[in-house]
């Protein structure tokens, strides 16, 4: 899957995109169908994203999901409607499996980026296995959970940058990062993810999405292989991760200049 999202013939990034959970079937075809046009209008190899379920919340009464089996039957009529991948997390081995029967790659959350038990089962799945670089990792740390995939006889892994833990509330993207992770694993930058303001007194994670592009131009500029980022109709109505996402509305302006920004890029 990882020499498939590489392969544009323009040499543009490959994305990653979509809600941050699946909250309806309508809803996840509406975004889906939209950037489905954009990236092939733009060359950009495409994978929807959609957590089947969010594991890891503030708040006990937070959001997670509409079931288990109904997202993930969500995920797969998207891939079958618009003839891309999809991407979801999984949050223990046992999900694996599961979640296999469903998407074309799996994510492993950065807080559970170490979990040894996760990423075998993932790996041996023979699905691509996207790996978010825990807040609290350097980047050369993350050689290993790419080797524990690999040891377990599968090759197709990424590694996605998502910032590290800056104090209580904020994230930083060490940009020097990524030439060191890309001698282990293709590299994404978690543009929306990045810009998280975590921890906040109320319960409810913020963000700083008005940096986004920002955030984004960076990671081209940096030699990012992929870009990944949550958006959503009405971001303030998303019911999880609101704060930090880009309004659908938004990301054809914002593909359009960052592939030309690549396009810059490629030609230095």
């Amino acid at each position: 899957m990882i020499e498939k999202l590489q392969s544009s013939k323009s040499g543009n990034f490959f994305l990653l995109a979509g809600p941050c959970v699946i909250e309806g079937e309508n809803m996840a075809i509406d975004i889906a169908g939209h950037i489905s046009e954009i990236a092939r209008a733009l060359d950009i190899p495409y994978v929807f994203k959609g957590s089947y379920r969010k594991a890891n919340r503030s708040r006990v009464d937070s959001f997670t999901g509409i079931g288990d089996i109904k997202a993930l039957e969500i995920l797969r009529k998207v891939r079958d409607t618009f003839d891309i991948p999809v991407v979801t997390d999984i949050h223990t081995p046992d999900e694996a499996a599961m979640a296999a029967e469903y998407v074309d790659v799996l994510q492993i959350p950065a807080f559970l980026c170490r979990q040894t038990d996760l990423l075998v089962a993932a790996a041996k799945t023979g699905k691509m296995v996207n790996i978010k670089k825990g807040q609290f990792l350097s980047p050369e740390s993350m050689r290993f959970a790419v080797q524990k995939v690999r040891d377990a006889g599968n090759n197709d892994v990424a590694v996605t940058e998502r910032g590290t833990t800056f104090g209580y509330q904020d994230l930083i993207v060490d940009f020097r990062g990524f030439p060191v992770m890309r001698q282990y694993a293709p590299v994404v930058l978690d543009v929306t993810h990045s810009l998280q303001q975590p921890n906040r007194t109320e319960g409810v994670t913020g963000g700083l999405p008005h940096l986004i592009e920002t955030m984004a131009r960076c990671g081209i500029a940096a030699g990012a292989d992929g870009l990944f980022m949550e958006t959503h109709p009405n971001p303030s109505e998303a019911k999880s991760d609101g704060a930090n996402m880009l309004p659908l509305s938004d990301i054809k302006g914002l593909l359009e200049r960052l592939t030309e920004l690549r396009m810059a890029v490629n030609r230095l």
